[in-house]
């Protein structure tokens, strides 16, 4: 028996044939997800330096504009900004590839050093064996010849030479710790100067020919209906994203100056090595200023010996980074910061699984970026709201 559709209900299943079931369509999102999240990961040695030349075209592009009013052609104006900021880079490095030199060379006596710390700790913390009593003497049996007395000397001897071993193994493993990270180091040595120069060379093309070929896909994609107010809101949130990293560039290089001349007064050794390295860390909220803490903590250590003088150094970058975190970033930028410290460090563990180091310095940046383009464009507010989400 055929049954009739009534023309009201027609509609309704064409639309659900086409847009799918909700259970399909959650699949397909996880999938792309996913597909996404192993893109990133296995592609991180290409995307790494397209990212970081597309903030620093971000960042270099209103001025290239500006040079261009001056009837100064983009290329020379790009080249002349990589060498104004390239010279005090390379002259920065210059000073710091000594005491890094340094660093790297003591590691192993370092990692001696905690490795004794902690044999003497864990021989502190063990307690001492009781004294086992001399067996009474007896006479001769026959049952004697297969008695306990062996056993339990034998018992004795293999509990403390396993304590010797473990002892041994975490010495051992300390130690190669160390060794792994120098030739880890040295191994991604080639890598780093590789991406250094693809990253110099995307700026470069970025700046140059980026504003041309932008132009020109919003004039030919047909698809593109209101193309001046695209133009112009790529515009606005350039202007945005350039402020935002010229504004947190400038606050982490004040902090790191900041650290270095107190960490100098001090009389902490290279002083302007561990400044830069607090700055850097800086990019990173909660997790960055942690490390540095550690780090300043070893560093006081190694100089000054386990005394409680150890701890000054970490306390004085701790009350720097205490001041600009609450009072000095929340007054300069405002709006643009008000993110969820959830979010944060979430966002923080996803890049930093993804692309190590490297991500977890490019995650704030790539998060206040997506923020600052979701809300110029009016897409996504939910999701913008909910990323500025404050207990």
């Amino acid at each position: 028996m055929n049954r009739s559709v009534s023309p009201e209900r027609e509609p309704a299943a064409t639309e659900r044939a086409a847009n799918g079931s909700p259970k399909s369509s959650l699949a397909f999102r996880c999938l792309l997800t996913l597909a996404l999240l192993y893109t990133l990961y296995f592609a991180r040695s290409l995307l790494i330096p397209f990212v970081v030349a597309l903030l620093f075209a971000l960042l270099l592009s209103p001025l290239v504009k500006l040079c261009k009013r001056f009837y100064i052609p983009r290329t020379l104006s790009a080249v002349l900004l990589l060498s104004l900021i390239g010279g005090p880079l390379v002259l920065l490095a210059s000073q710091l590839a000594e005491p890094t030199q340094r660093w790297a060379k003591a590691i192993p006596e370092l990692t001696e050093q905690l490795t004794q710390r902690v044999d003497e700790l864990t021989n502190s913390l063990t307690p001492e064996p009781e004294p086992v009593p001399a067996p009474e003497a007896r006479g001769f049996t026959f049952f004697g010849l297969f008695g306990d007395s062996g056993d339990a000397d034998a018992d004795e001897t293999g509990s403390r030479g396993a304590e010797e071993k473990d002892d041994n193994r975490v010495s051992e493993k300390i130690k190669q710790s160390g060794l792994e990270l120098i030739l880890t180091m040295l191994a991604s040595t080639p890598v780093m100067i590789a991406q250094l120069l693809m990253t110099v060379m995307l700026i470069l093309f970025l700046l140059v020919f980026g504003p041309g070929l932008f132009v020109s896909f919003v004039n030919v994609f047909p698809r593109i209906q209101d193309k001046r107010r695209s133009i112009a809101l790529v515009r606005t949130i350039q202007v945005a994203l350039s402020r935002y990293i010229v504004t947190i560039s400038i606050i982490n290089a004040c902090l790191g100056l900041t650290t270095a001349a107190a960490l100098r007064l001090l009389g902490v050794q290279d002083a302007l090595l561990w400044g830069v390295l607090v700055g850097m860390l800086n990019f990173a909220p909660y997790v960055g200023p942690l490390l540095g803490v550690i780090i300043l903590l070893l560093v006081g250590i190694v100089q000054y010996g386990a005394v409680a003088g150890a701890t000054v150094p970490a306390l004085v970058y701790f009350s720097i980074n205490l001041l600009e975190a609450q009072f000095v970033t929340p007054l300069i930028l405002g709006r643009n910061m008000r993110l969820n410290p959830l979010v944060i460090i979430v966002w923080l563990l996803i890049w930093g699984w993804l692309w190590g180091a490297m991500g977890a310095l490019l995650a704030m940046p790539l998060l206040v970026c997506l923020k600052i383009a979701a809300d110029q464009s009016k897409l996504l507010e939910n999701w913008v709201q909910l990323v500025e989400t404050r207990p």
